[in-house]
């Protein structure tokens, strides 16, 4: 019996397609659009489902044809969006991103660019909005979980629908619980893989099951009408009160997939949001919802890529616009032909989606083992480049393991092969500039006080310089990770000045900033206390491209390694004024502000006088490093008193 067609699950569709979108373009109200996923995950689960039990009930569903209605719906325009996306990676895509870009398209034509985009970067991370489909992990999540769901279904069937909703259910509860975990612990994993999504299209699996099983569904229209709009309510919290802090997947995922269950069970005729998501306009949106999420990815991420980082209001209605017209055309006439039967027969779609498959994965091949085509553009040399190996080791050979001994015991460590023996050495991430005397001024926080700690011991040489580090959580004495350090630190009478350093992307900043800037503070009051000078540095520039961009010399209207200085107050502004709040209740804290030394009035360059200052979009270099420890100095000189 075919699904009875409901407009307002196009309508729901539209809801979460156009919050993504706006999520992507940067529509700050829409902070947590990219829930639309989570919503797409559930209607999927439901949508699919329904069909398969029906079928299943009927005795009537076949695998082949399963997996055929699959390719009918999911690869014409996934394959004609990646071919359009080719030629505009050939002519702006650095040759490092167009080696990435190659990857992706290995790994979107066999389902697994979930699994490549996790091995490479979180979703999040700022380089990571530069790849043009990044957006297709979630089409692997989905395709990967409909490879298993109808052989389970198939071989569990005899046990009966009992006994297979009981088995779902346990998965469903245990996929929350590693993905609630995993999000704290393991978030970039717990973003991209099917055990931590997979109860999400579940849900959608449970409702399949009520539907199929209460063929008439009949609720009292009062009921019908809070609870539609109680579940439509939770997806537009959660649209406008999550951000990118807000662990995903997790318990708190559960406010928008279970608001997609409700909306799906309780809406009907005759309630305000049926007659909503019922609007043509929904509707139509809907329909193309698809292509739309497909276009949407590779046109933002190849404005910026051109440097258009932060879109005007004017561009992202053209972007808008675009991308709308886009969709309604993939839809009318690359969607609806494939997915009508009459068209294309069996045979027909099975043979163009290997021809396909197989064309997308040589041309993937072509381009990683050319390593992005690097004859494409004219090679610059600029001064100053340097890999991570070069600026550990350069520490290394210069300076000294840090004091006492249990707090470099428990440093963070690079390996370096010997050039000569081919063996790994352990170099000791805690440095400091004198050997066997006491320190003066000692450097803590993560890799960002670290790149510091070069270009002070060059500039006060008369100092013995320290930094004590750990990676990628917040320098507070409550932190088990330092506690060690700052008993020291406190203990100690000889060390008079003490200045902190940290990555925007660590914890200021988040829905938890005011508990975090709370402890940054205990924290400098403790130090103040004890007689200590205290500073705290906000940030250098960091940039939404690799250094590997400056080589290259592309389209003249193309920056290379610059950026607008107004997206970088826009990405670091809040870390700044979180800051200031600390300040303000600790007078004597005294703010050393790195980013005018790299940033004129309209623009942030990685390059200073001809140098590079960068070994990554974040890092500074050793020329940087140098360059910067000499305007902190220039800028205080009791630093050296």
């Amino acid at each position: 019996m075919p699904l009875r067609y409901r407009p307002e699950i196009d309508g729901l569709r539209a809801i979460a397609v156009i919050s993504v979108i706006l999520f992507h373009a940067g529509f700050e109200t829409f902070s947590g659009g990219l829930i639309g996923v989570d919503v797409f995950f559930v209607i999927s689960g439901y949508l699919i489902s329904s069909i398969m039990l029906s079928e299943m009930d009927e005795k009537k569903f076949n695998l082949i044809n399963f997996y055929v209605r699959r390719m009918r719906r999911i690869l014409p325009a996934l394959f004609f969006i990646m071919a359009l996306c080719i030629p505009f990676a050939w002519i702006w895509l650095i040759p490092s991103n167009m080696k990435d870009f190659s990857q992706s398209l290995i790994a979107v034509s066999t389902f697994s660019s979930n699994i490549l985009f996790w091995s490479e970067t979180g979703y999040f991370h700022p380089t990571a909005q530069y790849k043009p489909l990044l957006h297709t992990w979630s089409l692997a999540v989905e395709e990967q979980y409909y490879i298993l769901f109808p052989l389970f279904l198939m071989l569990a069937w005899q046990f009966g629908k009992r006994w297979i909703l009981a088995t779902l259910i346990v998965v469903a509860l245990l996929s929350l619980g590693v993905a609630h975990w995993a999000s704290y612990n393991m978030p970039v994993a717990a973003f991209y893989l099917l055990p931590t999504r997979g109860w999400e299209i579940l849900l959608g699996v449970f409702v399949a099951f009520y539907f199929n099983r209460h063929k008439s569904v009949h609720f009292r229209q009062a009921t019908n009408q809070v609870l539609s709009a109680v579940g439509f309510t939770l997806i537009l919290f959660s649209i406008f009160a999550y951000n990118e802090q807000t662990p995903l997947p997790s318990l708190f995922t559960l406010v928008p997939t279970i608001g997609a269950v409700l909306v799906i069970l309780f809406t009907h005729k005759n309630t305000f949001v049926h007659r909503l998501l019922s609007h043509s306009l929904m509707v139509g949106m809907g329909l193309a919802s698809y292509s739309a999420y497909l276009w949407h990815q590779p046109l933002l991420a190849y404005a910026k890529n051109v440097n258009m980082h932060q879109l005007s209001f004017f561009l992202s209605g053209i972007f808008l616009v675009l991308i709308v017209s886009l969709s309604y055309l993939t839809w009318r006439y690359v969607e609806k032909p494939f997915r009508n039967g009459g068209n294309f027969s069996t045979q027909t779609i099975l043979s163009l989606s290997l021809f396909g498959t197989l064309i997308f994965i040589i041309l993937g091949m072509a381009g990683n083992l050319n390593n992005g085509y690097k004859n494409r553009f004219v090679l610059d040399e600029i001064e100053g480049w340097q890999s991570h190996k070069e600026y550990h080791k350069y520490i290394d050979d210069n300076y000294f393991i840090c004091s006492p001994n249990e707090i470099a015991k428990e440093a963070l460590t690079w390996f370096v092969v010997d050039e000569d023996t081919g063996e790994p050495n352990e170099i000791v991430r805690c440095n400091q500039s004198k050997k066997d005397t006491t320190i003066d001024i000692a450097l803590v926080g993560d890799s960002h006080a670290e790149h510091l700690f070069l270009g002070l011991a060059e500039a006060l040489t008369d100092k013995n310089v320290v930094y004590y580090s750990q990676g990628g959580t917040t320098p507070t004495f409550d932190n088990p990770k330092y506690k060690k350090i700052f008993k020291h630190l406190l203990a100690s009478d000889t060390i008079g000045t003490v200045i902190f350093g940290m990555v925007i992307q660590g914890s200021l900043g988040s829905s938890r900033d005011k508990n975090i800037e709370n402890k940054i503070l205990n924290t400098v009051n403790m130090l103040i206390a004890s007689g200590k000078d205290v500073y705290f540095a906000d940030d250098v520039p960091v940039f939404p491209f690799g250094v590997e961009r400056c080589q290259w010399t592309r389209w003249p209207f193309i920056k290379k390694c610059d950026t607008d200085k107004e997206f970088i107050d826009s990405t670091q502004g809040f870390y700044l004024r979180s800051l200031e709040h600390v300040k303000q209740s600790a007078p004597r804290l005294r703010l050393i502000h790195l980013k005018e030394h790299l940033c004129d009035e309209q623009t942030c360059s990685m390059v200073h006088n001809g140098l590079l200052m960068y070994r990554d979009h974040h890092h500074l270099s050793i020329f940087g490093s140098k360059y910067i420890g000499a305007q902190i100095v220039a800028e205080y000189p009791e630093l050296r008193n």
